[in-house]
């Protein structure tokens, strides 16, 4: 187990660091190299090797990242979809069964439904949020759960304390990808998830500036998932390691100002007249905030939202935003806007995206760093022009 410190502020800035530092300099230098100098490793996964996620830029962020999940290891990936199919492609082999939420990021429902049979694998999709449904979708061959804390773009939560007991229950491997609350407000595995994802992309790296991907949990299942990982070739480039690293030391400061935030801008568009419905769990009036409220320690610095005017109302709010970006991703310093039907979930079928709930007319936002009131002076004057 990673040291432990009192408070993740520190370990975001002390976990995992190198014992002296590397020339004197404050911060760990990029190692760009390809290769290191053989020094009687006796085991192909212990040779010194970009591919093999075992640079120092790796190693320390291993460190850092297990502290803040709570894990016995944890392991970096080339994108969030790395740490996705590498985890799943571990936990399931040809013939198994996969139970996943029904509302699941667009890159996630694509792996499943557009690869997963020529894999030899299968799946179920369940209602994250009714337990009591569970079971009828439970096969002889079924091997492992996944959902998300909190969905994308609906904001929904599922009945994770739900999720762990199902799983011991039948015996299931259990992943959740944690990537709107971060370790800063939900720590999956304390909870007792085998194993967490999270597109680090997002607010792990927090400066819209390099793709990465995380996954945490017993030493066991990471080494098994760093073995399939290698030989998928989804390692982090050495630079990018340093990147994220540079990041993660500002967390827990981003994610609680987005937090913030977002509870303000989802309070005002709650009772803004052309606005028919906000979608974020820190509404006392969204559907799932109490469960939240139970188990989580924030709700996130994400929100979606629709209007009255529907899709044509949301392209021109998009267009009249000065301070946010419709663009793609989330979890930056910046503020962004944009349709999932265009841009998250446009690989969906017109069809599935009807069945998530997911209109043409939806905005998601993801709250930068920005002053609140300017936000929503920003949103007042677009939502209105």
């Amino acid at each position: 187990m990673a040291t432990r410190f009192r408070n993740v502020d520190t370990a975001l800035i002390h976990a995992g660091e190198l014992e002296q530092h590397v020339e004197g300099a404050l911060i760990l230098p990029i190692f760009q190299s390809s290769t290191f100098e053989y020094t009687g490793q006796t085991s192909y996964a212990d040779l010194r090797y970009i591919r093999l996620n075992n640079t120092p830029n790796h190693q320390v962020l291993h460190e850092k990242l297990a502290c803040l999940e709570g894990a016995e290891a944890a392991l970096v990936t080339g994108s969030g979809m790395a740490a996705i199919s590498a985890t799943l492609l571990t936990v399931l082999s040809a013939g198994d069964h996969l139970l996943a939420q029904n509302t699941l990021y667009g890159g996630t429902y694509d792996f499943l439904t557009q690869d997963f049979e020529s894999l030899g694998l299968s799946f179920g999709l369940i209602d994250a949020t009714s337990p009591e449904t569970w079971s009828a979708h439970l096969t002889p061959h079924t091997k492992a759960i996944y959902v998300e804390s909190v969905s994308n773009p609906l904001m929904q939560v599922a009945d994770l304390t739900a999720v762990v007991a199902f799983a011991r229950q039948h015996n299931l491997v259990s992943v959740v990808d944690n990537t709107f609350l971060t370790p800063l407000f939900y720590r999956p595995l304390e909870e007792g998830f085998d194993l967490v994802i999270h597109s680090a992309t997002k607010y792990l790296n927090g400066h819209s500036d390099l793709v990465a991907g995380t996954v945490a949990g017993s030493s066991r299942w990471i080494k098994q998932i760093n073995a399939r990982l290698m030989h998928l070739g989804g390692s982090l480039d050495p630079h990018a390691c340093f990147l994220m690293h540079r990041g993660l030391k500002t967390l827990a400061l981003r994610v609680r100002q987005q937090h913030t935030s977002a509870l303000e801008i989802a309070e005002f568009l709650d009772q803004h007249p052309e606005v028919c419905r906000v979608y974020y769990p820190g509404l006392t009036t969204n559907p799932y905030h109490q469960r939240a409220a139970e188990i989580f320690e924030g709700y996130g610095g994400m929100l979606s939202f629709e209007l009255d005017g529907g899709e044509e109302q949301a392209k021109h709010t998009l267009q009249r935003l000065q301070l946010a970006t419709d663009a793609p991703s989330l979890g930056g310093v910046e503020s962004l806007a944009t349709r999932p039907v265009t841009t998250s979930h446009s690989g969906l079928s017109p069809e599935a995206r009807r069945q998530q709930g997911i209109t043409d007319g939806l905005i998601r936002f993801s709250v930068g760093i920005e002053a609140a009131e300017d936000l929503i002076d920003d949103l007042k004057q677009a939502i209105e022009g």
